[in-house]
Order: C-alpha cells, then sequence, then structure tokens
C-alpha cells in the first residue's frame, strides 16, 4: 500500500473512532438529558398515557386538589388541569407539551410523572399486577386562606408585586403570592396553537411579565425595611434598643446630602432619640450613620447572617439571590466608601426577593435563628400513604434571642406609626414599611411599596413580606402594602379581615 492510500484509510479510520466516540457519548452520558427533554415527542407521550400526581394542601380535614388530570380520548389520554389557575400558578407552576414545566410542576416532576426511585416499588406492583402506573402526589405547605386574601387584596387594587409569608418556627412557606398572575390551564391545553397563543399573551405581548414569579424570581431595593438588618448589627454590636442615634435632618455623602423622608430632623429633635424611636418613624440619617459608625463588614456580616448573598436557595424552585453590592464587581461588597450610606436605608445596590425580606423579618420573629423555606409537605404515593414528610432545617442563628425580642419590641412601635386598613385590637403585629425609590429619576418615578411584618407579637406564628410595584409617585409602604400583609396575617390566624 503506498503512502497517500495509507493516509486515506487511517483519516477514515479516524473518523470512524470520532463517529464511534460521538455516539457512545450521547447514548450513555448524554441520554438522560435528551430522555428529559420537552421537546422529545415519545416521552411525552409515554408521560401522558399514565396518570401525572397531584399537587395539594389540606386544610383542616378537608383536602384541595390544586393541580389534577382529566380522562381524554386523544392521543394523550390525560389533560392537566388547575383549580383556580391564577391564585396558585405562581406556586403550581404549569406543564405544557410544548413549553415543558415550570415551578413546582418541573421541581417535582420525576415525582409527579412516576418514575422517581421512591416509587419503584409501587411501579414494579403496578406491572405485576396490570394497573396502569400512576404518579406520585405531592402535598404542599400553603395556607389556602392565606393565600387567597393575598391574592384577592393584591387583584382587588391592581397591584403588581408579590407576597410571601412563612412559618417562623418551622419554614413553611404559607402564602406565594405574584400578581398580576396567568392561568396554567391554557398552556396545558393539547392543542398546540391554543398553547402558542397563550404563552405569546403571557410573555411576548405582556409587559407586565405574568409568568414571572416575583416572589423567588425577581428582586428589588427594600427600601427602608433594610433598616432592620442595620438595627439586628447594631444590637448584636453591644447596642440596645434605648440607645441614642442621631436625629439630624441631613448627612453630606460624597457631592449630595441624604436626608429624612419628612425632610426635617427626626422626632423634632436636633440632638438624638432612641433607636426604637428612629426605627418607628424611620428616620434615614439616624440608620445611615449608625451604620457608617459600625463599619461596612458589620452590615455585610449581619446581611449574609440572614441569608442575603446565597445562591443556592432552592424551595425547592430556585430562589434568585439578593445582593448588597453590584453584581458586575461582588453581590457582597459595597463599591465605595459612600455607598453604606444609602445601603443602609436599602437603596443604592441593595436588592432583595420578597422570599428573602420574609426570611429576614421570620428570623427575627423566631428568636434570631433561620429557618429553611419550604414548599413541600410531604411526598405522597399515588394511594396518597405517606412516603417521606417535611424535615425542618435551620440554618443557624442570625441573631442572639436578646437582640431579637429587642428589635420586635422596636416593630410593635414602627406598627403603631403604621396606618392603613386591617389591624384590630386583640393582635399586636410588629412590623415595618419601606419606601424604595427608583430609576434614574426616582423623585419622579413610582417606588416600591413594602411592608414586612410577623404576629401575634409574643408568639409568632407568620411572617409576612408585602412588595408593590406602585403607579404614584407619593406611595409608601403604609399606604398600600400594609393592609395586604394584615389581610395575610389575619386570614392566617383565622380572625378578623
Amino acid at each position: 500500500m503506498n503512502t497517500p492510500l495509507r493516509r486515506v484509510g487511517l483519516a477514515m479510520l479516524g473518523m470512524i473512532i470520532l463517529l464511534l466516540a460521538n455516539a457512545t457519548y450521547i447514548q450513555i452520558f448524554n441520554a438522560d438529558d435528551y430522555r428529559k427533554d420537552y421537546r422529545n415527542k415519545r416521552i411525552a407521550l409515554e408521560e401522558y398515557s399514565r396518570e401525572r400526581g397531584k399537587i395539594l394542601v389540606r386544610n383542616g380535614n378537608e383536602t384541595l386538589i390544586l393541580a389534577t388530570v382529566q380522562a381524554t380520548n386523544d392521543r394523550l389520554r390525560y389533560l392537566r388541569q388547575y383549580t383556580n389557575g391564577p391564585l396558585y400558578a405562581p406556586v403550581t407552576g404549569f406543564y405544557s407539551t410544548r413549553y415543558g414545566a415550570g415551578g413546582l410542576e418541573k421541581a417535582e416532576d420525576e415525582i409527579l410523572n412516576g418514575s422517581d426511585d421512591r416509587l419503584f416499588v409501587r411501579r414494579l406492583s403496578d406491572l405485576i399486577t396490570g394497573r396502569d402506573p400512576r404518579g406520585g402526589n405531592v402535598e404542599l405547605t400553603i395556607n389556602p386562606a392565606a393565600q387567597t386574601a393575598a391574592y384577592q387584596a393584591m387583584e382587588a387594587n391592581g397591584f403588581k408585586g408579590s407576597v410571601v409569608a412563612l412559618d417562623p418556627k418551622t419554614g413553611a412557606i404559607l402564602t406565594m403570592v405574584s400578581t398580576p398572575s396567568y392561568d396554567p390551564n391554557q398552556l396545558a391545553a393539547h392543542n398546540g396553537d391554543a398553547q402558542e397563543a397563550a404563552w405569546k399573551s403571557y410573555n411576548e405581548n405582556n409587559p407586565d411579565k405574568p409568568m414571572l414569579n416575583r416572589a423567588i424570581a425577581e428582586s428589588y431595593p427594600p427600601g427602608s425595611t433594610f433598616k432592620l438588618v442595620v438595627a439586628a448589627a447594631a444590637l448584636e454590636d453591644g447596642k440596645s434598643k434605648d440607645d441614642p442615634v442621631t436625629a439630624t435632618d441631613s448627612i453630606k455623602v460624597g457631592g449630595s446630602e441624604l436626608r429624612n423622608y419628612n425632610r426635617g430632623y427626626c422626632d423634632n429633635s436636633r440632638t438624638t432619640v432612641s433607636m426604637t424611636t428612629a426605627l418607628a418613624l424611620s428616620c434615614n440619617t439616624a440608620f445611615a450613620q449608625l451604620a457608617k459608625d459600625m463599619g461596612e463588614d458589620a452590615l455585610i456580616e449581619q446581611a449574609a447572617d440572614f441569608g442575603v448573598g446565597e445562591d443556592d436557595l432552592v424551595v425547592p424552585t430556585p430562589v434568585v439571590q439578593s445582593c448588597i453590592g453590584p453584581k458586575a464587581d461582588s453581590c457582597m461588597q459595597l463599591d465605595d466608601p459612600n455607598a453604606i450610606y444609602q445601603s443602609a436605608i436599602g437603596q443604592r445596590d441593595v436588592r432583595l426577593t420578597p422570599m428573602q425580606n420574609a426570611q429576614i423579618v421570620a428570623t427575627i420573629a423566631n428568636g434570631g435563628e433561620r429557618m429553611r423555606p419550604q414548599l413541600v409537605k410531604s411526598i405522597l404515593a399515588p394511594d396518597l400513604s405517606k412516603i417521606s414528610d417535611f424535615d425542618e432545617d435551620s440554618l443557624g442563628s442570625a441573631m442572639s434571642s436578646d437582640s431579637a425580642d429587642q428589635l420586635r419590641d422596636m416593630m410593635v412601635e414602627s406598627e403603631k406609626r403604621t396606618g392603613g386598613n386591617g389591624k384590630r385590637s386583640d393582635l399586636v403585629i410588629a412590623s415595618k414599611t419601606g419606601t424604595a425609590e427608583t430609576g434614574n429619576d426616582p423623585k419622579n418615578t413610582p417606588p416600591f411599596a413594602w411592608y414586612v411584618a410577623f404576629a401575634p407579637a409574643d408568639d409568632p406564628k407568620i411572617a409576612v413580606a408585602v412588595v408593590v410595584e406602585s403607579q404614584n409617585v407619593a406611595a409608601t409602604g403604609g399606604k398600600l402594602s400594609a393592609a395586604v400583609g394584615r389581610a395575610t396575617i389575619n386570614a392566617a390566624l383565622g380572625g378578623g379581615s
């Protein structure tokens, strides 16, 4: 064999080896990815040939089904259906032949479609007995009354934003509302054109982004609610709620001034006020100077103890990262010496998800111990027998119980100064409002209005964070969000209105 033929032969041999290697890689290493790809119609037909599991909540002795299936006569044997779709869409997510799955439908897909290893024995039993295979079921921690109250309060006012409520003692997610919402039933239709029309109406042609889960997939400047983090750092630094802080009307920051909301002195004092008074009146200068005196490291460390900066939280759907500094630089570093003044009042580059802000207030309510937020209460077999249960998970202490008690007392005083509907004479709430400026022209741009709270103050059973993307430049947390938060609290505790 001459040299040219030998070279051609070697080249062909090399190509054959590469083809075999590529086929091996696809079939062995990438097989699972291709199998799970929602565009794989063979897998879609297989999944729709068996009954997908339910997503449900317990409401006392009643079982409320949020997602189930209906048998059909078409090629896809089962149609996914959602009860009160827009109300629970941020919780359930969606399941679609064309667009795959989102939210909990995606996070718990292997349980719901029956392929999870924990269902192996039941799959084997179905095979032996000839029964149609079924997926497992997922029971959630949601409180239906609180979820409904929060959603209705947001929708009735046409609010764009989110409400998150947690059980401070366990981390159970009681409410996860995002408005405006969408109807996942439209995406579950077996008609491809109907799915496409719904997807376009929810995404391409809708600037309100109804499919954006603002509770966990959007972050906002927290405004004055971030003063709770500054106060926690100060209390952990040895200060008390009665210690004096500056009452000045302005602080020079670089070439500008940082002023109080009322443009005057805190509580009309030209010297000092107590930290409790400063929080109750939400005096910017007091907390900006307090943070500057403690230093950047103390503020960042306290924020991190509350969970700010974590990028791996899942509930079980992923939660976007909350940050103090600009992400382009470092999420948990301030980019210049003056940034701490504005960061202390929840402005500049500070951004929190509603879930993160709910965690902060829940941690204070729980005596300083931070619990992992969790949406799944139980994994159930097709016959509703329990496979696994909710497991409380402490993420450690963010502050001492004494500091948490002092901060609770400060928040009770703050609630006394906060307006809005929904107050009850028989219920003591600890709260803080926030009004976060945004945009290139913040004085003429509608702010984000916050309300974070827990109740009852002496034995907390619910902690809530509300954010409203307001349409009015004069909006405040007290005017907009407080009533939504109280409606959620009242519904969860089963009294008042």
